[in-house]
């Protein structure tokens, strides 16, 4: 009885941790244990939320319409992962309406297989890879400090008026996630170059 155990545990354990390209289930009865895919995602932005567990930043944006535009850009530019790596990270995350106010064709155009990279480009552009609450923001804007962002370019963060603005654009809710903090934004924040 406890080989038996020991094999089901060390089942369950490889079927958990190990590196496939696709989440599975594990399901597992008296005489056998059987692996079934149950995702076409790969690699940890594959592995479903847990009901009850905070959400990634990733989980957060698959869960909110005003976030679709933004999800399929992310999927087009096969940057998921970035945004569920256990961070710390900071996601502004750009609202529909965000992409709505870029030039007509723009989203399309960076939807292309052939624009891929500098879609990618955008995207990392609104992440931080710091833990960034609106207290530190705060205190980012008052030190005269810019946010250093995973493109590797640097963005103004400004405190007036009661307000926080990144890039020139209002920071209009943050929400916690388990891997650091997303902002929403109402405007794509585009590097000059």
């Amino acid at each position: 009885m406890k080989a038996k155990h020991l094999i089901l545990s060390a089942a369950l354990m490889t079927a958990l941790f190990s590196c496939q390209s696709e989440a599975t289930e594990v399901t597992v009865n008296e005489t056998e244990t059987t692996t079934t895919k149950t995702s076409e995602d790969h690699g940890q932005s594959g592995v479903a939320a847990v009901e009850g567990e905070e959400k990634n930043a990733l989980q957060l944006a698959l869960s909110m319409d005003d976030f679709s535009t933004l999800v399929v850009a992310v999927k087009a530019a096969g940057v998921q992962d970035a945004l569920v790596n256990t961070g710390p990270l900071t996601v502004f995350a750009p609202l529909n309406t965000a992409f709505d106010k870029l030039p007509e064709g723009t989203v399309e155009s960076l939807l292309k297989p052939e624009s891929k990279a500098d879609l990618s480009f955008i995207l990392v552009n609104h992440v931080a890879p710091a833990n960034y609450p609106m207290k530190q923001l705060k205190k980012e804007a008052k030190k005269g400090r810019k946010l250093y962002m995973a493109s590797g370019k640097y963005l103004e963060v400004v405190y007036e008026d009661g307000k926080i603005f990144v890039g020139g654009t209002e920071v209009l809710q943050s929400v916690k996630v388990s891997n650091g903090w997303v902002h929403v934004i109402d405007d794509v924040l585009v590097p000059a170059e």
